[in-house]
């Protein structure tokens, strides 16, 4: 086994303290044959660490196909005074892949005394609002803007380390080395990626808010209500989403919401329609201990679509009940509305409640 060590200086946009305390983090990454842990073997285990001093980085390099017992060996005796153990994809690949080897060589290590931090899996959800076709490390830092050294992937280096086997050649380790060496730096570049659960998990602040109309691509005005919201989180680069009839767009600190209006004369359903009656004439319905007055040709026995009262006026789409009475188009209309004039934002309940239903309907998952 080769062991090899640096220290360097990194920079960490992101803080740690929202992951832990800096010193108990401990960032791992691995390097294997294949994926099958019961058909391949492992050959590199790299870790980062931050100290007093800086940052400082440990490998653990296999020079010969036994010397993988060893890695092991010396991976959980370093791990044992840290208390997070930061990757990326690890609760899936690297985790279960070291634990499948230890059962192999019969060792009684296991990951139970330390919490896991993935990225990958915190920011899995957010995927399709960071416009990202692919998942993968490097797709991640290119989003960011980070770049790297090495031009190979873990899997094309497989053939690398097995021509190193045969040779034992300088250039091949170095080959190998550096591309652990990149993955393990550019974990503390990819933090600032969750900046977006911070982002849409955290609570929010009402700026500013304002009535206006804009022309729609037809050339129609339409009433849109702008909402400017504050986070304590900021994210490193802008993202939207667009999901009619809510705009969002994500920028530094600020939730910038465009939300179309509905102006005009909407239904409140009720219920309980069979205590109802519906007047043909009047196009609403009336309880019947109202309407038995009314002449029987002019009223009939409500049914679910016609137990309704109307409103007029400027309505707000919600996308769960939460302010009454909750009014809609036709029956079975998923979004509902509520009139405008009868919400208050500054009630923060409602109001992160709200935003919560927003980010919901534009898929974005908040927990």
């Amino acid at each position: 086994m080769i062991t090899i060590k640096k220290s360097f200086t990194l920079s960490s946009p992101y803080p740690l303290s929202r992951l832990g305390s800096p010193e108990t983090l401990l960032f791992f990454d691995i390097e294997t044959t294949g994926f099958s842990a019961g058909r391949s073997a492992l050959y590199l285990i790299g870790c980062l660490y931050k100290k007093a001093d800086g940052w400082n980085m440990i490998q653990w390099f296999a020079d010969t196909p036994e010397a993988e017992k060893d890695l092991l060996h010396a991976f959980f005796a370093f791990l044992r005074p840290f208390r997070s153990l930061v990757h990326f994809n690890g609760d899936s690949f690297d985790i279960p892949y070291i634990q499948k080897r230890c059962a192999r060589y019969g060792l009684p290590y296991d990951f139970t005394s330390i919490d896991s931090i993935d990225i990958y899996k915190r920011i899995g959800p957010y995927r399709k609002l960071l416009s990202m076709d692919s998942m993968k490390q490097k797709a991640v830092e290119s989003f960011l803007g980070v770049s790297r050294t090495d031009i190979y992937s873990g899997g094309e280096l497989i053939k690398v380390y097995e021509d190193y086997l045969d040779s034992h050649s300088p250039y091949l380790l170095d080959l190998l080395l550096l591309h652990n060496e990149d993955d393990l730096k550019g974990m503390p570049s990819l933090l600032p990626v969750l900046s977006y659960p911070d982002f849409f998990q955290g609570s929010f602040s009402l700026g500013a808010w304002n009535l206006c109309r804009e022309t729609d691509p037809h050339g129609t005005p339409r009433p849109l209500l702008k909402l400017t919201c504050e986070s304590p989180f900021p994210v490193p680069v802008p993202v939207h989403a667009d999901i009619p009839p809510v705009c969002c767009l994500v920028r530094q600190n600020q939730l910038l919401l465009s939300i179309q209006l509905f102006e005009g004369t909407l239904k409140h359903f009720y219920p309980n329609y069979k205590d109802y009656y519906y007047l043909i004439y009047e196009d609403t319905a009336v309880h019947k201990s109202v309407g038995e007055y009314v002449d029987k040709t002019a009223r009939t026995k409500a049914t679910e679509k016609t137990c309704y009262t109307k409103k007029e006026g400027l309505f707000l789409p919600q996308f769960a009940p939460l302010w009454e009475p909750a009014m809609k188009k036709e029956l079975k209309d998923k979004i509902s509305y509520a009139s405008l004039s009868d919400i208050s934002f500054q009630d923060p309940v409602s109001f992160q409640c709200y935003l919560a239903q927003i980010f919901t309907y534009l898929g974005i998952k908040t927990i």
